[in-house]
């Protein structure tokens, strides 16, 4: 799987966040609070 906002490849042990019922996988908290600050952005 990849991260949304920088697409490298992570695995499910990484970093996640749920937005509309639907997990989301991050390679680091920078990409996780970027994408949580504005989801819509990257979906």
């Amino acid at each position: 799987m990849k991260d949304v906002v920088c697409g490298m490849e992570v695995d499910s042990k990484a970093i996640k966040s749920t937005f509309r019922g639907k997990e989301y996988y991050f390679c680091s908290d920078t990409c996780k609070h970027k994408f949580d600050k504005d989801p819509e952005k990257y979906i």
